[in-house]
C-alpha cells in the first residue's frame, strides 16, 4: 500500500485529477442511477463516489460533508420519533385501559338499577 501512495504522491497532479474525477464520477452516477433502478447500496455509491472526488476536490469535500451532517441529524430525528412514538403507544394503551374501565364501571352501574 505506501508503494502506491508514494507513486500516487509522484504523479503528475493532471494525471490524478483526471483519474479521481472519473473514478469519482462513474460511482456517483451509478449511485444516481440506482436510485431510479432497482438496486440496493445507493446512498454507499454516492458517499463513496463523494469521498473518491474529495480527495482531490474541495467542492466534493464540501458536499460529503454536508450528506454526512444531514444523515446525521435525520438519525437525531428518526430517533426522536421512534422516542416519541413509544410514548405514544404506551399513552394510547393507558387511554384504552381507562376507557375500558370507565365502560365497565357505567355497565356495572346500569345493572345495579
Amino acid at each position: 500500500m505506501e508503494t502506491f501512495l508514494a507513486v500516487w504522491r509522484r504523479a503528475p497532479a493532471k494525471l490524478r485529477k483526471t483519474i479521481v474525477a472519473v473514478l469519482g464520477g462513474t460511482i456517483v452516477l451509478l449511485g444516481l442511477a440506482l436510485i431510479v433502478l432497482p438496486g440496493p447500496f445507493t446512498l454507499p455509491l454516492l458517499i463513496l463516489g463523494f469521498a473518491i472526488l474529495g480527495s482531490e476536490f474541495a467542492w466534493a469535500a464540501t458536499a460529503l460533508h454536508k450528506i454526512k451532517q444531514g444523515m446525521a441529524k435525520g438519525t437525531e430525528l428518526t430517533k426522536a420519533g421512534l422516542r416519541r412514538g413509544a410514548e405514544v403507544g404506551r399513552a394510547t394503551a393507558r387511554g384504552s385501559v381507562s376507557v375500558g374501565r370507565a365502560a365497565t364501571r357505567a355497565a356495572r352501574r346500569r345493572a345495579r338499577r
